[in-house]
């Protein structure tokens, strides 16, 4: 990855994240980039250089969406500014706690989103941190306090399958093809996809969103910079979300703005 993603080229990408209006100031480095993707075999290294930066920019624009601190008229433009945020901003409703047997709530903690993809619910934090080596019931708060564990939720996320759907990496690296009921659903493989597997109960099949807009811009802005063309497929205006009957379940993540 260190190689299609240069610490210059990360620099470039999240270019305002250490502004002083950005919350996350100092957070998210470079090096806990590296350290989180090395450790998930075939993150941006699967397929042709093309797959590879594709991946990678998707991965960027996701997440850059989930904690933007852009805005229309900011400097740059509003796609320089992915990575403003590390926790939730508002008031979060409620605890994320959700009954489970197997990740019971812990006492105290709450389970909003943090990180780069924003991760929240305890039935999420419990397998991303046996994933990736911490205590995500009792300890949640590390995810907006150690940069790796953060990223690492992200990259977990990413490349982890959630039945029935894909994962957002073998979309993007050429893993994932529409089945039938997929192409009557008007899903193609693409980064409309990726948007439809993070957010499609709220963003997919009801034409242009603005949040849709926000994911396609990062996804834009980080292709030119890695000199990649976009592919097809970025949007999912018309696309049905996954598992209309997983629609009523708590989404994975919850987004920043």
């Amino acid at each position: 990855v260190s190689s299609v993603i240069t610490e210059s080229i990360f620099n470039d990408l999240l270019k305002h994240r250490n502004d002083a209006g950005c919350k996350a100031k100092g957070f998210y480095s470079y090096d806990a980039f590296i350290a989180a993707a090395d450790a998930f075999p075939g993150f941006g290294t699967t397929g042709d250089l093309t797959s590879q930066k594709r991946e990678l920019a998707a991965f960027f624009g996701q997440t850059s969406h989930e904690t933007t601190g852009g805005w229309p008229t900011a400097p740059d433009g509003p796609y320089a500014w992915g990575y403003c945020f590390k926790e939730e901003q508002g008031n979060p409703p409620g605890e994320y706690c959700q009954a489970s047997s197997q990740w019971p709530c812990a006492s105290g903690k709450r389970y909003y989103g943090r990180g780069p993809v924003q991760i929240s619910w305890n039935y999420n934090y419990g397998p991303a941190g046996k994933a990736v080596g911490f205590d995500g019931i009792n300890n949640p708060d590390i995810v907006a306090n150690d940069a790796t564990v953060s990223f690492k939720t992200a990259v977990w996320f990413w490349m982890t399958e959630q039945s029935p759907k894909p994962s957002c990496h073998n979309v993007m690296a050429g893993g994932w093809g529409p089945s039938g009921s997929d192409t009557a659903a008007g899903r193609a493989a693409g980064y409309g996809v990726v948007t439809n597997i993070i957010n499609g109960g709220l963003e997919c099949g009801k034409g242009s969103d603005s949040r849709q807009e926000d994911r396609i811009g990062f996804y834009k802005r980080y292709c030119d910079i890695l000199g990649v063309s976009y592919g097809s497929n970025l949007d999912c205006n018309s696309q049905k979300p996954f598992g209309f009957a997983a629609q009523s379940q708590p989404r994975l993540i919850k987004t920043v703005v």
